[in-house]
């Protein structure tokens, strides 16, 4: 079954209609990327970098293995072993012996890690002061729009 991804790869899009969804991405990049990137304050509160914030996120939302959890990352496994020592010495993670798999080690958020990831959760989460003050319509329908994007057209 053909996805709305593969039709867009296959016909190409009118000019125009390219350049107008490239001024969007853009502008949605730099909106959250640069001009209210909210990375380096989450890296102030939680004392640690970026990776291990994102990492500890991930397993907030389920244990993993350390070769899963690189893969989510998009990261080696030596660094990814570095970063869960890490949080492991900072209380954050622990390491058990995977059921299935006795090479294997799953890591699991402990209660501190939750709570660190739940903070991270929201300085990350919260909306820009130019997006809260926009007309409440119009930010129903970007995320009306945002959504139908998400969802994939």
């Amino acid at each position: 079954m053909m996805t709305s991804d593969d039709r867009l790869r296959t016909v190409p899009p009118d000019p125009d209609r390219l350049a107008i969804a490239t001024r969007a991405w853009h502008n949605i990049r730099a909106l959250v990327l640069e001009e209210h990137d909210r990375r380096r304050e989450v890296v102030d509160a939680l004392g640690m970098s970026f990776i291990r914030i994102k990492a500890l996120r991930r397993l907030a939302g389920r244990p993993a293995t350390l070769r899963a959890l690189a893969a989510d990352l998009a990261t080696d496994a030596p660094y990814t072993t570095v970063v869960v020592d890490d949080l492991a010495r900072r209380g954050l993670v622990e390491r058990s012996p995977h059921p299935d798999d006795r090479r294997a080690k799953i890591v699991t958020v402990t209660e501190a890690g939750r709570a660190a990831a739940a903070e991270a959760d929201r300085i990350l989460g919260e909306p820009p002061a130019p997006l809260l003050a926009l007309d409440p319509a119009d930010v129903a329908e970007l995320d009306r729009i945002l959504a139908l994007l998400r969802s994939g057209g």
